[in-house]
């Protein structure tokens, strides 16, 4: 492609990062970035510190979050075979499910993710379905394949050293109106701007979207070795919270979740909440104690709250003039940021491409 053409991301989340890395690679591109919060921030409002993160794949088959997060495990296959330095590792994995979770919020969060004939079985590494023997009590049902885990506090600051050897330009700024993005291009002249903005998308003046809600998740981080990464459907302690335990790459710490509370801004953590978590995470994997068994053995390096960007009709990646000007929508990953990351910014990149082939077009009418 000929057209040179200066971009401005609005985010620094995984989304707005692997994007901003993704379009860095075509040379013609001028490209700055402009975030109220960048990686080594820890705030509510910046999703991606606080994710696991992991490849646990969600998507309804035929929808674009399934598309995007097919088409991201072969690149984070790749980082984790031949960057170390990324900060992620494999993982084997299991996933449980119970019937009687079907309809739960939990449940229906992770619907694709436990079924034994799942999308994604010839996407990952040695899936196989459990037998019955090898099932926890209560669950029904059971998969195992190979998974990775991100050391999200490793990744995004590597995501942002591989856009800045690439020629990126990062600022600080915060937007009231998506139109004042192009003044933060040095150029004041901008073509296209990208608005990977997460919940922020709710707020932002010329897009103020309405479906963008968060859903609030609580960890606990622990120094404790679980030996596997490890997820069921549902739990007893209530319709919106969940099990899943995993350890994050490179000295990261084992995470242990969760919930997911719709609606929820609270920031604090719930000290009754990480007590559940944290029982439950023992029960499940009995490796994470195994002198006593007992709560009191794990060694909590912190507890921490998230707010997933959630979106009604799940992520939007759409182009739209706004004030004349082109912007590239791209958020509501909620949860599936860093699992469909690569995916949702080919497909950015696909509209970036669009739009300068019409403005080519129109030069030579």
């Amino acid at each position: 492609m000929a057209a040179n053409a200066n971009i401005v991301i609005v985010g620094a989340g995984v989304v707005g990062l692997t994007t901003a890395l993704v379009l860095s690679k075509h040379k013609n591109f001028s490209i700055t970035v402009v975030s109220k919060h960048m990686p080594g921030d820890y705030d509510i409002e910046y999703a991606s510190p606080w994710a696991g993160a992991n490849y646990f794949p969600v998507g309804t088959p035929g929808s674009s979050l399934q598309r995007f997060e097919k088409a991201t495990w072969p690149e984070l296959d790749r980082l984790c075979r031949e960057v170390p330095e990324a900060g992620i590792h494999y993982q084997n994995t299991f996933v449980y499910g119970r019937k009687k979770d079907a309809g739960t919020t939990t449940g229906q969060w992770f619907k694709e993710l436990v079924k034994e004939n799942a999308w994604f079985k010839d996407v990952v590494p040695n899936f196989r379905v459990l037998g019955k023997e090898e099932l926890p009590a209560g669950c029904d049902t059971g998969t195992n394949f190979t998974s990775v885990c991100i050391n999200t506090a490793v990744y995004l600051p590597y995501l942002l050293g591989q856009c800045v050897k690439q020629g990126v330009t990062f600022k600080r700024g915060i937007l009231s109106h998506i139109s004042e993005a192009p003044s933060y291009h040095s150029s004041g002249s901008v073509l296209i701007t990208i608005n990977c903005t997460g919940l922020l998308a709710s707020k932002l003046g010329g897009v103020m979207d309405g479906t963008v809600y968060p859903g609030r998740g609580q960890i606990v981080v622990v120094r404790n070795e679980p030996g596997v990464m490890v997820t069921v459907s549902g739990t007893d302690d209530g319709d919106d919270e969940a099990t899943y335990i995993m350890q994050r790459a490179v000295g990261g710490g084992t995470i242990l979740g969760g919930c997911l509370q719709h609606g929820s801004w609270e920031s604090q953590p719930d000290p009754n909440l990480a007590q559940r978590i944290m029982q439950r995470s023992v029960d499940l994997c009995p490796a994470l104690a195994p002198k006593t068994g007992k709560v009191s053995d794990l060694s909590v390096i912190r507890h921490g709250v998230g707010l997933r960007p959630m979106r009604k009709a799940g992520p939007r990646v759409e182009k739209e003039k706004i004030d004349g000007k082109w912007v590239i929508h791209q958020y509501g990953h909620a949860g599936y940021g860093y699992q469909s990351s690569f995916g949702s910014a080919r497909e950015a990149e696909k509209l970036v491409k669009e739009i300068l082939g019409e403005i080519l077009a129109k030069a030579k009418l």
